[in-house]
């Protein structure tokens, strides 16, 4: 049972706040999620030194321009209720709704990985950013609470401050640029950048400093001198002056290996709201025809926009009304639609009153191809497309980290090896899954289990984890090794009859011989086992046994290129005669049979390896490594 006390200044204060939310009013729902976020998260404290409570109010009032919906509310209210294990997400589910449920499992996942104490690389997150997030809405959480915590770090040690920072610069920072959310990536660089690189900030600062000491605040001027020119031509627009972050600056001067601010032509801007998009392009023409416009410092991103679906005209003018002689300004010209889509990015559209199977789709594509495909971020560093792990949860929110495709049985393995050994059945996200169920990013994996072990060899070929079939085999090992070698024992013995080889003796004797040792007893025991476990085939022991008779002949290609080959030396000639080690391929077996055409290719350790021409290898082969070789005549 859950309980839900109320503190009731904090809670009237955001209530009163989300009642002016489009379809918020009164909701039930959200007063339950604050009730329980203020029981669970009474006297505990943020590892920034925050109040709990008072961090996730602020999180969510960061998220409120955003529009989020009443999922989104509760789900970022009872970010951190899984951690004192307490509660479950199934009973978050079961409370507040699946979704919401599925919401939370998300931002859970991902400020456990992004947390103060995580160990994983910026380059890990990354990945784990793309992988796991599907909903727009676990990331734009994820990225206001990072924007929160910057805010807070004054009390913690400078080496944690430059770390979360940098973090910041290299991971979180270009996420918000790629999604189009300007209003956080600004504020994220804002924070960030004195922190990482205060020598570079205190210098820009002071350039900004002087400049502004020798031309004043001009571009509040210059903005009422355009608004003037265009309430003449009958246009009705929003103008404002904007002066470009000092990150931005410093990226830009670093792109130039340039030492002063005056290099950078977008410098200052104005931007221009109007109501059409006739209308932008006929400012354009105002702003032309009153200054004068920069050659190749024009952009259309109306009729050609960015990957994130940023739309403006930019325009870079000298000698524009109510600007210095000698400084340039920017202007960008947009219609409300686009500046909102600016300032908000693909959250500005992300239709959270939509639940249209069609239109969670067509977002989901969207966010990831807009996250996944476009290389590299402004720090720098690419981002691979392909992601080889999932990472799903326990019921109490905790993480495990498993390779795609793995199964529920790996996730039980990987929790303890005698949940693994016990296992009966798995209930992913509240339903029954088969053995062999792949498990999926965010998954929520409950385990059920048998008093006593009942492992099944048939387990080994759905084990994906490595350490999992080796907890297996050697469970199995030890309990049913005389099983084992019985099975593996009549495999072998079919190989054999196959092969029509004597059939094994009661001492295993023919195994004795193994790879040039001597093996006792217990050890031929040992590769009956593997043999019935199915980690090792049948036929590929027979390769490694020294005492088969000779009239294996496929057993035995050594022997026979022996009698093959003619006293005057090997029966192959690599192009130029030069003495090269040579190496028959065992796919085709070139010196069986007849003297096809052949095609060498010289192997990393500089030998030559021999392939019919018409091996099916041959084809997967590049060029490079290509050589002639022929049979001697």
């Amino acid at each position: 049972m859950l309980l839900f006390l109320m503190n009731e200044p904090q809670s009237l204060k955001l209530l009163t706040t989300l009642s002016a939310q489009k379809g918020m009013q009164g909701s039930e729902k959200v007063r339950r999620a604050l009730a329980l976020a203020e029981s669970m998260y009474a006297g505990q404290v943020h590892w920034t030194g925050l109040p709990l409570l008072t961090h996730v109010l602020e999180v969510l009032q960061i998220l409120l321009p955003f529009e989020p919906d009443e999922e989104t509310v509760c789900a970022c209210l009872l970010q951190h209720v899984l951690r004192f294990k307490k509660v479950t997400l199934t009973e978050v589910s079961e409370q507040f709704g699946q979704k919401t449920g599925e919401l939370l499992s998300g931002i859970h996942l991902l400020s456990h990985v992004t947390m103060e104490k995580r160990r994983s690389s910026v380059e890990d997150l990354r990945l784990m950013l793309v992988t796991v997030s599907d909903d727009m809405r676990v990331i734009l959480t994820i990225l206001c609470d990072r924007c929160c915590v910057l805010g807070h770090l004054s009390s913690q040690p400078l080496s944690v401050r430059r770390r979360v920072c940098q973090e910041v610069l290299d991971l979180f920072a270009p996420i918000t640029a790629r999604l189009g959310i300007y209003t956080l990536k600004q504020r994220l660089e804002r924070d960030a950048f004195p922190v990482v690189y205060g020598a570079d900030a205190e210098r820009i600062g002071e350039q900004l400093h002087d400049f502004h000491g020798e031309f004043g605040d001009f571009l509040p001027r210059a903005g009422s001198e355009l608004g003037s020119a265009l309430r003449a031509e009958g246009i009705t627009a929003t103008i404002e002056g904007r002066e470009k972050q000092p990150y931005s600056i410093f990226l830009k001067m670093r792109d130039k290996s340039t030492t002063h601010i005056e290099s950078v032509y977008d410098l200052f801007a104005l931007r221009v709201v109007v109501s059409t998009i006739p209308e932008c392009y006929q400012v354009l023409g105002i702003l032309h025809r009153i200054g004068h416009p920069v050659v190749s410092r024009f952009k259309d991103f109306i009729a050609f926009p960015k990957p994130n679906g940023y739309q403006s005209l930019h325009t870079t003018m000298a000698k524009l009304p109510g600007a210095p002689e000698g400084v340039f300004v920017e202007v960008q010209v947009r219609t409300k639609e686009m500046h909102r889509e600016a300032e908000y990015g693909i959250a500005a559209h992300w239709s959270y009153k939509e639940r249209g199977t069609v239109q969670q789709m067509v977002q989901r594509v969207a966010l990831t191809k807009v996250l996944a495909t476009q290389q590299p971020l402004e720090s720098g560093v690419g981002m691979p497309v392909l992601v080889d792990h999932i990472f799903v949860l326990t019921p109490k929110g905790d993480i495990v980290e498993l390779p795609e495709g793995a199964t529920a049985l790996d996730f039980a393995f990987q929790i303890h090896t005698d949940l693994g050994l016990t296992f009966r059945t798995a209930r992913v996200n509240g339903t029954v899954v088969p053995l062999d169920h792949t498990l999926e990013n965010g998954d929520v994996v409950e385990i059920f289990r048998h008093k006593l072990p009942q492992p099944s060899p048939d387990w080994l070929q759905l084990l994906k984890v490595a350490s999992s079939r080796a907890r297996l085999r050697r469970y199995l090992a030890s309990t049913m090794r005389e099983e084992l070698i019985a099975k593996g024992r009549t495999k072998l013995n079919a190989e054999f009859a196959r092969r029509k080889l004597p059939l094994l003796d009661p001492d295993f004797k023919i195994l004795a011989a193994y790879d040039g040792r001597m093996l006792s007893l217990e050890q031929r025991c040992d590769l009956l086992v593997k043999i019935g476990q199915g980690a090792d085939r049948a036929s590929a022991i027979l390769r490694h046994l020294d005492r088969l008779p000779r009239r294996v002949s496929r057993i035995e290609p050594v022997k026979i290129a022996k009698k093959a080959r003619p006293a005057s030396g090997p029966p192959v000639i690599v192009d130029g005669g030069m003495p090269m080690p040579l190496k028959y391929a065992k796919c085709c077996k070139p010196l069986e049979g007849d003297k096809s055409a052949i095609v060498g290719f010289v192997s990393r350790k500089g030998a030559v390896i021999i392939h019919r021409q018409r091996c099916r290898l041959v084809g997967g082969r590049g060029t490079q490594r290509r050589i002639g070789v022929k049979w001697r005549e």
